[in-house]
């Protein structure tokens, strides 16, 4: 068996939700303190709200940690770059399928890309890869139904699974076309020729438990996600609190409520700029519907965010080429619009 160390700690080190989880839990800390002692009721109030919804969202959540730790510490993270081979095609619905329940970190997109550019995987697949990936995984499907609710969660896998497909297939058109010719930055691609999330020839040990080094992964995995989901999750839900508190109940309505000809389109424009964290996006969704935005908009916002937040795109950005990382946000925005429309079909 291929020797398995815990390579996710290494590079949950390096994502940057992880190295601003501590100063945000410090600002948190302090705010909330010197909220008390000027107004000990809001204070207390915005506590209790937070504390009453992490409690209420919590089986979800260790659901979500338990599976994003399975996934990674049994290996099956090496499935991946497997199954990204054969027909253009099928290629592309495998692609979106396991970019839309995998658990992929914000660095893993890096090396894990630029391997796959660099031995001559088709861009069609790897687009439908890079937009489906950054959207939802086990853990924010579980966190999403505990907060927003089931058809909401599986409407949003679903939104990311159909934004792969149409990003595939856009971008194999072109391709077939003759545009995007050699879409990667040579230099960057060979710095991160070789996975440092997931080892691609790692083998997958489904029994997980009965090795250590897999065992001990499994336990880190799930200490750093869940680390990073209570900490975003309660400043999120803080965030709410004072949300439904300062946000004038007719604000949103004129821009991104149910009569807005433009909530769909003005909900995803502003997901990206707006857009922190999935975590943190869906409490404040959820007072955001609270104070009247539509459905539809609000799916939108969080496909659009999720898949062109700085921290889904910066890497885009760094593998390749202008005109290619163009296309990743127009289609980003498309699907997200696409999305929204549906969603708000579906939930009338």
């Amino acid at each position: 068996m291929t020797d398995f160390t815990d390579k996710t700690g290494q590079s949950s080190a390096a994502d940057w939700r992880t190295r601003l989880a501590r100063p945000l839990l410090a600002v948190l800390c302090a705010g909330v303190g010197a909220l008390a002692l000027v107004h000990p009721d809001t204070a207390t109030e915005a506590v209790t709200f937070a504390v009453g919804n992490l409690v209420l969202v919590s089986p979800m959540i260790i659901l979500g940690i338990v599976l994003t730790a399975g996934i990674t510490a049994s290996g099956s993270m090496a499935l991946i770059t497997r199954s990204l081979r054969g027909r253009e095609l099928r290629m592309i619905m495998v692609a979106s399928s396991i970019g839309a329940i995998t658990p992929v970190c914000g660095v893993t997109v890096l090396p894990l890309v630029a391997g796959l550019l660099g031995a001559g995987v088709p861009l069609a697949p790897i687009m439908a890869f890079w937009l489906s990936s950054p959207v939802t995984d086990p853990g924010m499907l579980a966190v999403t139904a505990g907060t927003l609710g089931l058809p909401f969660a599986i409407g949003k896998t679903l939104a990311a699974f159909a934004a792969g497909i149409l990003g595939g297939a856009v971008t194999l058109a072109l391709t077939r076309a003759g545009y995007l010719a050699a879409p990667g930055r040579p230099a960057m691609t060979a710095s991160f020729a070789q996975p440092t999330c997931s080892d691609a020839n790692q083998t997958v040990e489904w029994a997980f438990w009965r090795y250590p080094a897999r065992w001990s992964s499994f336990r880190a995995t799930a200490y750093s996600t869940g680390k990073l989901m209570l900490i975003w999750l309660t400043a999120a839900f803080v965030a709410e609190f004072f949300l439904h508190d300062l946000l004038p109940p007719d604000m949103l309505s004129r821009f991104v409520g149910t009569e807005s000809r433009f909530a769909i389109p003005i909900a995803a424009l502003i997901g990206a700029p707006v857009y922190l964290d999935g975590y943190a996006a869906l409490p404040l969704i959820r007072g955001l519907l609270d104070g009247g935005m539509a459905p539809g908009a609000a799916m939108a916002f969080l496909i659009a965010g999720g898949i062109i937040s700085a921290w889904a795109a910066v890497p885009v950005f760094a593998l390749v080429r202008l005109p290619v990382f163009g296309l990743y946000v127009g289609l980003a925005i498309a699907g997200a619009m696409i999305a929204g429309w549906g969603f708000a079909a579906f939930a009338t």
